[in-house]
């Protein structure tokens, strides 16, 4: 991701719906599970690395870019720089890999998938978050350096490939997907979209895709796929 962009998120993830929501689905997905060593793949600034660490986990962010890196170690975060296809960590050293919206950005996607394999202990877990439906390409995918975006196929297929067990594919922010793809679609709305909105409606927004935490939407058209999986014991 450009560094600019990476500058932008880091200012304002705090509040903004999209990232609040993905935190607290972070959270929920973790709830159960006994903290161990876990990884935030493609960190940026590092905002859902200290989630990980609020829950219990010994988290370590790995971040490519310098300036996020820089961001991550300036809230505290524990940083390593480095290449997602060639982690540089020993063999079966996590219990988590979290990688949420950096596979899209990777040419070698079947590489960093293949690493999470060989860096997580026997019933290590990953969840990954990645763009959905290619016929959701906009002007936004092309500012933010978007390489592709995934089907629930393509997505499962990738992380099958590498030896991993799905446990939960599903869609996300599926009730804004109509107002997302509207406004994506627009000719007028060249480039990113990535911006603060007003605080009234970002509570709205928020409210909205919140809601999808209890309700059966998993399995309909999203803007965003999740998925969840195990390398077998």
């Amino acid at each position: 991701m450009d560094p600019g962009e990476i500058r932008q998120l880091a200012v304002i993830e705090e509040g903004h719906w999209w990232f609040r929501e993905r935190r607290a689905l972070i959270a929920r997905e973790l709830k159960r599970v006994k903290p161990g060593r876990a990884i935030d793949i493609g960190a940026a600034a590092g905002r859902n690395t200290s989630v990980l660490a609020d829950l219990g986990w010994q988290a370590v962010a790995l971040e490519y870019d310098s300036s996020g890196a820089e961001m991550a170690k300036d809230r505290g975060i524990n940083v390593v720089r480095g290449d997602a296809t060639q982690l540089p960590v020993p063999d079966a050293e996590f219990d988590l890999a979290v990688s949420y919206d950096v596979l899209e950005h990777i040419d070698d996607d079947a590489g960093v998938a293949d690493e999470m394999m060989r860096i997580l202990k026997p019933g290590g877990r990953i969840l990954i978050a990645v763009p959905a439906d290619p016929k959701l390409w906009s002007e936004h995918d092309d500012a933010v350096s978007h390489l592709r975006r995934y089907t629930r196929e393509s997505l499962t297929t990738l992380f099958e490939d590498a030896g991993f067990a799905i446990e939960k594919v599903r869609s996300w922010n599926v009730l804004l997907r109509p107002a997302i793809a509207w406004k994506r679609g627009r000719a007028s709305n060249a480039g990113s979209d990535i911006e603060m909105v007003s605080a009234p409606l970002n509570r709205v927004l928020h409210a909205i895709v919140g809601a999808e935490r209890y309700l059966p939407t998993g399995r309909l058209p999203g803007v965003s796929l999740m998925l969840r999986a195990r390398k077998p014991a």
